[in-house]
């Protein structure tokens, strides 16, 4: 089969004809139909500090997809069948743990994850545990349904507080914050500003809703803020850059009182004033990391199923595999939303 592989320790990757992965008792093998591509797949790509730290090459990266069960192990349970349509969970959690057995399985303390710590979903064929299996509407397209990873994120970091009638601020328009966007305005936020450095993403989370759309390169956002919300500042923000500038604005324009969601991940650590920016203002900061397995699977498959929520227009580009540099080249300029790949052929 064909599959995208991180070879070695540097930049880049490499498209290789490999073995279809053979499967456990307890496995299933999926044919892809679509993959997309994620900022921990760009960083594997990059090979970046973090990457350094946690790949081991050889390795096929990749874990957001698409696809039909095409074989399954003898202790696969029968609600999967061959020929099913599924997507899955990333996250192949302990089962035992505290948390696990708690119902807190995304934050498990020894989960492993497909694409980082066992080969993943960019390939023509992917070995999933059935425990991470997700059936998807036959109604739903394949590049909607291998975005439901995603998505979960978004959804998760703006369900972390009652957002109605709340003034909310998605601080990175990647394709989660912009998926943010479109779910903050759907569960009834009184304002929705989005904040990045990149015109092309401030355009796209315009055409999804968002009422501000605020570049710090151009605007003193604090300022305007300020001006904007009569003083007040934010509700909520939901901080998806993760940078030392993003977190300080977050901080800085948060309403008294007022709640984070951090999904974004520095890449180093911090220096925050906990007294000024938090304990004084009466800050609530929540640590957003993957999805409730599997409760947010089903408020995803819920807006997925609503003909009123297009999410659409976050997904800008599509390449095959053979074309996957350009793919990962143009997500690292800046100028694509969410990118899905193909193994063979784009439908028309």
């Amino acid at each position: 089969m064909k599959a995208i592989i991180k070879a070695g320790p540097a930049r880049g990757a490499e498209l290789r004809m490999v073995d279809i992965p053979s499967i456990g008792t307890k496995d299933v093998l999926i044919k892809v139909k679509v993959c997309s591509i994620c900022g921990t797949d760009l960083h594997i790509y990059q090979w970046n500090e973090w990457a350094s730290n946690r790949i081991k090459p050889p390795l096929i990266f990749g874990h957001e997809f698409a696809g039909v069960i095409v074989e399954k192990g003898c202790e696969v349970p029968e609600v999967f069948s061959i020929d099913d349509y599924v997507s899955g969970e990333c996250h192949v959690t302990c089962g035992v743990c505290a948390q696990c057995r708690t119902g807190q399985g995304h934050i498990c303390q020894d989960y492993k994850i497909l694409g980082v710590d066992f080969n993943g979903a960019f390939a023509e064929y992917v070995r999933v545990p059935y425990s991470c299996l997700w059936k998807n509407n036959p109604q739903v397209s394949p590049e909607l349904a291998s975005i439901q990873d995603p998505f979960g994120n978004a959804l998760m970091t703006v369900s972390a507080c009652d957002i109605r009638g709340k003034s909310v601020l998605v601080n990175g328009c990647g394709a989660i914050g912009l998926f943010a966007v479109i779910i903050a305005r759907f569960y009834g936020a009184s304002a929705v500003y989005a904040v990045d450095v990149n015109k092309y993403k401030l355009d796209l989370a315009k055409k999804l809703g968002a009422g501000y759309c605020l570049n710090p390169l151009e605007t003193d956002v604090h300022a305007k803020i300020k001006e904007l919300t009569e003083g007040l500042g934010i509700d909520v923000v939901l901080e998806m850059a993760g940078t030392e500038k993003s977190f300080d604005l977050a901080f800085k324009i948060l309403k008294n009182g007022g709640h984070i969601s951090i999904l974004g991940i520095p890449d180093k650590p911090l220096m925050v004033d906990f007294a000024d920016k938090v304990v004084f203002k009466g800050a609530t900061l929540h640590g957003i990391t993957g999805r409730e397995i599997f409760k947010t699977w089903y408020q995803t498959a819920a807006f997925l199923n609503n003909p009123e929520v297009d999410i659409t227009p976050v997904l800008t580009h599509r390449f095959t595999f053979e074309n996957f540099r350009e793919a990962f080249e143009l997500m690292e300029s800046g100028k694509s939303g969410k990118i899905v790949l193909y193994p063979d052929a784009i439908p028309k």
